[in-house]
């Protein structure tokens, strides 16, 4: 029986970059578990996993507007550096947790540190990016 909408799957599955870079895999894990049609996966990844059987295994390319979609420069912005905490030590690269203007709790990544400044950048880290994906179906875990 293929999977469909509304069925809850399992999945094992390595994500990878149009270079070859893994990003993501299950593997060493528990396979994924999600309920088609549920907007819990991306768009292109859940759209690949209709009409696939158990056992069945297949590899996916998932072109950025089905996956995070296109970065988006206004997502950038510069925070005077006075607007966090004096013994608040800040690392590019690093994930910090704020808070809106709007009250909403959002993952931003310290792009660049300058003198007064720090520039945040709220993109998914995969936003622009064209995805790859190897899938398996390992399991209907409930059929809708």
């Amino acid at each position: 029986m293929p999977a469909k909408k509304g069925d809850k799957v399992k999945i094992h599955y390595t994500g990878k970059l149009d270079d070859g870079k893994v990003f993501d895999t299950s593997e060493g894990r528990e396979p994924l578990e999600f309920r088609i049609g549920a907007n819990e996966v991306i768009p292109g990844f859940e759209n690949a996993v209709i009409g696939m059987k158990v056992g069945e295994e297949k590899t996916i390319h998932i072109p950025s507007a089905e996956a995070y979609g296109p970065r988006n420069e206004e997502l950038i912005q510069e925070i005077p550096r006075d607007k966090f905490s004096a013994d608040m030590e800040l690392v590019r690269g690093q994930g910090l947790r704020i808070r809106t203007k709007e009250g909403q709790s959002i993952v931003v990544v310290v792009k660049e540190l300058k003198d007064e400044i720090v520039v945040l950048d709220a993109n998914h880290p995969l936003a622009g990016k064209d995805l790859n994906f190897d899938i398996k179906l390992v399991e209907i875990a409930e059929a809708a």
